[in-house]
């Protein structure tokens, strides 16, 4: 995707030094650079790359205005000033995007030209699995299917057997009670309840605890609403649920699965999840965050009807892919000779030596693009693992209620039999 186009953008002014002035403008933050252009000439005032950014700071101009300077490379500082909505939020996605470039300086790099093929030979594994693995799931998830039809049943036959037993109290008791069941039978009836109830709770205890597994975690900026509020956090993608946490890890928001109604997805490092209500205000969490694209592999596959892709993030992906050798410089042959230029090789190397290492270095056993993608495909398989597991687990809980609900049914229709004949 291209460089170019702005992951986010917010108005405000920028000093220029060289004429002690402010100029009006917009402030752009790409994937590796942050530029800033000036609203009346439509020129670049400020271009810096995020790698070269030394420090990012709030602070005052004159002693009175709030400004957010950056420091780059060779001491040269940028003041900015008059930001929308607050700088706050600018310093949050700034700061988030500089810190996630500087944990992975490579991970900019896209595609390559060549496909090497034990990276493609470990992708086709990887993708068979994949398929083997979903078949499991649907196998599974139609067992699971049978199941739920077969504890219907059992409770359509748990509750005639209810109905049974009040007829058959009735018949029992005196002609001079005209009060239905006999006290100590209720009192009897109320500890079996309770028994049951508590068993119910201890189950769904223990489904909630498979549930709660968490498949992919990335750090984010976050907001409620709107964009006036970004803040630091992380975003938790849950075998049944997403949550939303601070920066200390505290609890702000859990959307389940099943009450997730829309994710919008505006460029590959911003989404939006929403919830609706009726006749109250819909619950909406914005997500900006540079490790996003790891993020939406699993999304995507658990939320696959929920998805939407905005305008916006047809703009990205309707842009060419930049080159593996197209680094932040003017242009990619100062990136390549400068890539040529920190390899350190030996002065003196044989002939023999020298062509194995030059096998090495131009033909890789697994390039980035390889490695992103069976990352990605790692993840997926994860998810369905887990999936699968919870499944499993949920099934195994419905054969044990199968089994002692079948067991207490047999046990009741014995019971109803005898009383019959005695009334008999």
């Amino acid at each position: 995707m291209s460089r170019d186009i702005p992951i986010h953008s917010w108005p405000g002014s920028y000093y220029i030094n060289s004429e002690k002035r402010w100029e009006n403008g917009t402030l752009s933050l790409t994937r590796t650079t942050v530029r800033f252009v000036s609203n009346q000439s439509r020129e670049s005032l400020a271009s810096f790359r995020l790698s070269g950014i030394m420090e990012i700071k709030m602070e005052s101009s004159s002693f009175i205005f709030s400004t957010l300077t950056v420091l780059e490379e060779g001491n040269v500082k940028h003041w900015f000033g008059s930001l929308k909505p607050n700088r706050v939020v600018v310093y949050n996605v700034l700061e988030h995007f500089w810190r996630e470039r500087l944990l992975s300086p490579s991970s900019e790099v896209r595609g390559a030209e060549c496909q090497p093929s034990k990276g493609r030979e470990l992708i086709n594994l990887v993708a068979g699995a994949q398929r083997r693995l979903e078949d499991t799931g649907r196998v599974i998830s139609h067992q699971g299917e049978q199941f739920d039809n077969m504890m219907e049943g059992l409770e359509k036959i748990d509750s005639d057997l209810g109905v049974a037993d009040k007829l058959l109290s009735e018949l029992e008791s005196p002609s001079w009670w005209p009060f239905g069941k006999l006290p100590w039978k209720i009192q009897q009836e109320a500890k079996a309840e309770d028994a049951a109830r508590a068993a119910a709770a201890a189950a769904a205890a223990d489904k909630g605890s498979g549930r709660n597994k968490v498949i992919t975690s990335i750090p984010a900026v976050v907001t409620k609403g709107g964009n006036s509020d970004l803040k630091p956090g992380c975003l938790l993608v849950l075998v049944s649920s997403m949550e939303v946490r601070d920066t200390n890890c505290q609890l702000l928001h859990r959307f389940e699965r099943n009450e997730i109604d829309e994710i919008r997805v505006h460029s590959p490092y911003e989404i939006t999840v929403r919830q609706r209500f009726i006749g109250k205000p819909d619950i909406c969490y914005r997500f900006l965050s540079a490790r996003m694209p790891e993020a939406m592999s699993v999304i995507e596959m658990q939320y696959k009807k929920k998805v939407e892709f905005t305008s916006e993030y047809t703009a990205f992906k309707a842009t060419p892919v930049s080159s593996p050798c197209d680094t932040e410089g003017p242009n990619w042959n100062e990136g390549l000779l400068q890539r040529c230029q920190e390899t350190e090789l030996p002065l003196e190397v044989p002939a023999g030596d020298l062509s194995q290492l030059q096998v090495h270095v131009l033909q890789p056993s697994v390039s980035q693009a390889e490695a992103q993608e069976l990352k990605q495909m790692l993840m997926q398989l994860k998810n369905l693992a887990l999936e699968a597991e919870t499944e499993l687990e949920r099934q195994d809980e419905v054969l044990d209620v199968l089994t002692s609900s079948t067991d207490r049914a047999t046990m009741h229709i014995e019971k109803h039999t005898c009383r019959m004949k005695r009334l008999l």
